[in-house]
């Protein structure tokens, strides 16, 4: 199982080089996974190379609205970057090594180190949509692990540490680009859920009386994915809207993708300044 996956993504790999016009050798130093409404950092790339995930053997394709479902080649600040311009998720009806197929793709072409982003319901009391929330940590509650079954050995070991999940160096690079970029950056943990429906508001007590300041329904499995290939990850939430029970509001995918897009300049100016710091890195 473990070389049939290795095998998979291979030839992903290999379809990705010749698309791209890359050498052998050539590799991207950072990746970077764009959640809902939050795709059009991509676009800024210079030299910028769009391969749809249909287009990739063994990827999965997402139907969620606000995800563009391409896999971006192209630089930033001279440094090669990948970025997957959307991705699938378990209450898609995708098996969970499908989910985190990308990421290690990202992780096989050659990246030592990946941001991921999403779209999350506020659970802290003082946050409001718009707000930028850097991932600390996050609490697991989807009730699938991507690591389950037979161990992939040559992408890791059977018992990978998550001690320092959220790599302490990336998240310090992180603060010191939003404070050059004048960007207000918030820090909290991430809880995820299964989805695809909100949470009830019990479910939101329950999150923060468990420490969550933030809740979605991704980001984890692929985390637990790249950690486990040796991969240093980070990560950040936009807060999209108020969780449930805290607003009078209905909750909808709407009010999810219209706020990602009045916060889009912000998002991209402070990517583009964390990534070139990290692309900077010795």
């Amino acid at each position: 199982m473990g070389d049939d996956l290795i095998t998979r993504l291979d030839e992903t790999c290999a379809v990705v080089r010749e698309k791209a016009g890359w050498g052998a050798d050539d590799k991207p130093t950072d990746g970077v996974v764009l959640g809902s409404g939050l795709g059009a950092f991509a676009d800024t790339l210079d030299d910028l190379t769009a391969i749809p995930f249909g287009d990739l053997p063994h990827f999965a394709t997402t139907t969620v609205h606000g995800h563009s479902g391409r896999l971006c080649l192209g630089t930033l600040a001279s440094h090669r970057v990948a970025v997957l311009q959307g991705r699938a998720h378990v209450y898609e009806g995708h098996e969970l090594d499908r989910v985190v197929y990308g990421v290690r793709t990202l992780a096989r072409l050659g990246c030592s180190f990946v941001v991921l982003t999403n779209a999350a319901g506020g659970v802290r009391h003082t946050f409001n949509p718009g707000t930028l929330m850097l991932i600390s940590d996050h609490l697991n509650l989807m009730g699938q692990n991507p690591l389950v079954g037979p161990n992939h050995e040559a992408l890791g070991p059977r018992f990978p540490d998550l001690t320092r999940a959220y790599d302490p160096w990336m998240n310090t690079q992180a603060r010191e680009a939003a404070a050059d970029s004048a960007v207000r950056l918030e820090e909290g943990v991430y809880a995820a859920m299964l989805g695809p429906s909100y949470e009830t508001p019990a479910e939101i007590r329950m999150l923060r009386g468990m420490g969550a300041d933030a809740v979605g329904m991704s980001t984890v499995p692929e985390v637990i994915a790249l950690r486990h290939a040796g991969v240093r990850v980070a990560a950040i939430s936009c807060i999209t809207n108020l969780a449930a029970g805290m607003s009078t509001s209905v909750l909808s995918h709407d009010e999810v993708a219209d706020t990602a897009k009045q916060v889009e300049a912000s998002f991209i100016k402070l990517l583009q300044a964390w990534i070139e710091r990290i692309g900077n890195h010795p």
